[in-house]
Parts: C-alpha cells; sequence; structure tokens
C-alpha cells in the first residue's frame, strides 16, 4: 500500500514543466553585454579572456573544414545536383557581388570619409610620391586560379583551403556519384557502404560542432571583454566616418538589394525570412566568420523548409562566393585609405580595385579578419600603402562581426532563392527507389 501511494506521489510530481532555454541569438547577446562589463571592470587585465573565444573559434574552424566536404559529397550522393541550380546560384552571388563593390565604392566617392582622418604629412608626401609613378601590380588570373588546385588530398585540410577543399569535394562527389549510377544500372548496390560512411560521418561531425557551439556564448564574452579592457571605446571615436560608412554600405547591402530578392522573387514575407535566419546572422556577429556559422546556418534553412540540396549548395559549395560583405567593405576602404592620403585614384585604379576585391573575396577562408587581411593584398595591388591598417585594426572586430553577419544572410538569401526556383522547375531526383 506504501509502496502504490509512493508510486503515486512520484508520479504525480513528476510532469514537471519543461525547462524553457534562452535563445541562441540571446545568449550570445547577453554574452556580449557581460563582455562589455568585464572589460570596462578589469582594464588592460582581461586580456587572458580572449584566450577563450580562440580556443573555441578555432576548434570550430577546423571541424568546419571537414564538415564543408563531407556536406558536398554528401549532396552528390543523395541528389542529383543539376546545372541549372548552379548557374542561378552563379547568376545571383555576381549580381549580389557587382552591386556590393559598386556600392562600396559609390559611398566613399560620395561621402568621402577618408577626408575626416589625418595622417602627418610626411606620410601622405610620402605616399603621394609612392602613387606618382605606381605600376600597380597586374592580376595573373591564371595564376590566381592555378593556385586553388590541390597538389595534396590532405593538405588543403591541413592549411583550412577552403577553395581547395571545395574543389577536392567537387572531383569526389562527381566521381562517386557516376560510380553510384553505374553500379544502380547494373543492380549493384554496393555504393550503398560508401554512401551510408559519408552520411554517418557528415552526421558525426554536426553533433561535435553541435556541443561546441554551446560554448560559443562563453568565447563571445572572452574576446568583448579583452577588446574593451584594451582599446576601450576610443578606437570609434577617429574612425568613426569610416565605420559609419562600411556599416551604412553593408546595410544598404542587406536590407535594400537582399531584401529586395526577398520581397520581389523569393515569395517570403521579411518577417518569415528574418524569424528563420535570425540565430544564424546574430551568431555570425558574435563567431566573426561565416565559416564558423556554418552548423547555425544549415540548421536555419532546415527550420525555413529549404530543401537540402539548395541549403548544402549555397551555404557549403558557395560559402566562399557569398562575400559580398569583404567585397563591400575593401572597395569602400581602399578609397578611404587613398582619401587619407591625399590621393586621387583614376576610374582605371578603381576598375583595378573592383577585381581585385573579387578574387580576393573568392580566395579569401570565410574566419575572423580575412576581410582586413585580403584588404592588405588588394591595397598592395593598387599600390597603396599599408602603413595604416595597424590604425584600422583598431575598429576592425566591430566591423568583421558586420561583414560575418552579411556573408551569412547572403548565404541564406541564395539558399530561399534556389529552393523557391528548383520547386518551380523541375524537382532534383530524390534516391530511393524511383528510376534515377
Amino acid at each position: 500500500m506504501s509502496d502504490d501511494s509512493e508510486t503515486t506521489a512520484v508520479t504525480t510530481s513528476s510532469p514537471a514543466r519543461p525547462r524553457r532555454r534562452l535563445p541562441f541569438f540571446a545568449r550570445i547577446l547577453a554574452a556580449m553585454l557581460l563582455g562589455v562589463i568585464a572589460g570596462l571592470a578589469f582594464g588592460p587585465r582581461a586580456e587572458p579572456l580572449g584566450q577563450l573565444g580562440n580556443v573555441i573559434i578555432g576548434l570550430i574552424k577546423t571541424l568546419a573544414a571537414p564538415l564543408l566536404f563531407f556536406a558536398v559529397v554528401d549532396a552528390f550522393l543523395r541528389t542529383q545536383i543539376r546545372l541549372r541550380s548552379g548557374l542561378i546560384m552563379l547568376a545571383i552571388t555576381a549580381t549580389n557581388a557587382v552591386l556590393a563593390v559598386l556600392i562600396g565604392l559609390t559611398l566613399s566617392n560620395t561621402l568621402r570619409p577618408g577626408d575626416h582622418l589625418t595622417v602627418s604629412k610626411a606620410l601622405a608626401t610620402h605616399a603621394q610620391s609612392e602613387m606618382a609613378v605606381p605600376e600597380a601590380k597586374k592580376i595573373d588570373f591564371m595564376r590566381e586560379l592555378t593556385n586553388y588546385i590541390p597538389n595534396s588530398v590532405v593538405r588543403p585540410f591541413l592549411d583550412n583551403s577552403i577553395i581547395s577543399i571545395i574543389v577536392l569535394a567537387l572531383l569526389s562527389g562527381m566521381a562517386l556519384r557516376q560510380v553510384k549510377n553505374e553500379q544502380a544500372a547494373h543492380g549493384d548496390h554496393a555504393y550503398r557502404v560508401v554512401e551510408q560512411l559519408v552520411a554517418t560521418l557528415y552526421r558525426a561531425l554536426e553533433v561535435v560542432l553541435g556541443g561546441v557551439i554551446a560554448f560559443v556564448p562563453l568565447a563571445v564574452f572572452g574576446v568583448v571583454a579583452k577588446m574593451i579592457g584594451q582599446e576601450g571605446f576610443s578606437p570609434l571615436v577617429g574612425l568613426a566616418a569610416y565605420v559609419g560608412v562600411a556599416v551604412l554600405g553593408l546595410a544598404i547591402q542587406v536590407l535594400v538589394v537582399y531584401q529586395a530578392w526577398i520581397v520581389f522573387v523569393s515569395k517570403r514575407t521579411l518577417r518569415e525570412f528574418w524569424t528563420g535566419a535570425r540565430d544564424a546572422v546574430v551568431y555570425a556577429m558574435g563567431a566573426s566568420s561565416s565559416l564558423a556559422s556554418l552548423p547555425v546556418t544549415l540548421r536555419c534553412l532546415d527550420r525555413m523548409n529549404v530543401s537540402p540540396q539548395s541549403a548544402r549548395l549555397a551555404a557549403c559549395v558557395g560559402t566562399n562566393l557569398n562575400n559580398d560583405g569583404i567585397l563591400l567593405y575593401e572597395a569602400m576602404a581602399v578609397l578611404f585609405v587613398a582619401q587619407v592620403y591625399g590621393i586621387e585614384l583614376t576610374v582605371g585604379q578603381q576598375l583595378l580595385t573592383a577585381a581585385s576585391c573579387v578574387i580576393a573575396g573568392i580566395g579569401i577562408a570565410a574566419v575572423p579578419d580575412a576581410g582586413l587581411i585580403s584588404l592588405a593584398l588588394v591595397l598592395a595591388t593598387v599600390g597603396l600603402p599599408l602603413e595604416i591598417l595597424p590604425l584600422l585594426l583598431t575598429v576592425d572586430w566591430l566591423l568583421s562581426r558586420c561583414r560575418a553577419m552579411t556573408n551569412v544572410t547572403s548565404d541564406i538569401l541564395v539558399a530561399v532563392l534556389l529552393d523557391r526556383f528548383d520547386r518551380e522547375g523541375s524537382r532534383p531526383i530524390e534516391e530511393g527507389g524511383s528510376k534515377a
């Protein structure tokens, strides 16, 4: 009897309300706020906290490379990737890239943010004399292209060379798809072993990354505390015009260009799009990396009912094409540097700037500070001095997050558009009993 009553008591008290966890984006925003408070409280002593971010983001970047590889190979094996989808993706990303560069150049030429920052007369005179007889480095397109061709199967993963990894994934995926089609045509199902292995490894990487992502708010707290503790808010004072124009350009790209795609082409409401994309966009702000945001981006696209094929093609294969944030920032920043030194770039030099921005944007791995690293390449190509880069670095911790948010939004947008066109056209050939 006592046992029964005991059981009843346990039974009636057990269905407790499930604890509602704080949404992911809210945890990141809370971590950023706490980081600001800690940075102001501890000052330079908060510097060791920055190592939290280095460890966690480094681990995510390391795991994201093989995730990228297996996601692409898995996409080839599970669905018939059609030429039409690839061409649509290229058309969308090319349009966005051109508009991003044009916005960056137009804002810099119109608002001239570089006029609000002064450098010593000696530095300005030296820079002008260097530009008086410049022979801007020519871009060797064939050399840039061949640099992306991997000469080792392992080296791209060790170097975290995303373009080379994608090349390997495309070659492997196409080869395995061909073998699968040949075996299926003869009634041989040996390919299923490899297919299952790839799917299992892909899922395992997702699980591991999911565990690491749970600690991202801790990384955000550490990085923000370190930055505020070391620099305070002083860098934003002298470079307010630079930051303002960059953020304005990125806002135009997202709120005008991307939202025009959403309203007029995607057949989704703005509320529907931003509700679905919110977690990935805010996560990119904290991680300062669109590549590190890949698992969250894929999760958001799944919640938005975007087909796995469109999601993986846009977010995985297209991750190095959808770098509008970096392209816009570089185009604006190059003219900013020229204006600081009193140098007027010709139309030809600005076109060279646009071309080098595109090449650097495609070749850059979507990792923290990638925009600033590629900016050095673009400045050298155009022939501008690099001495000002350390000054720009003081505010790049903020701009890099804005660029990452733009790039992730672009990834999600392209996936949504691809999904819309795929649903209207013939659907991908899904495996599982139907004729291939």
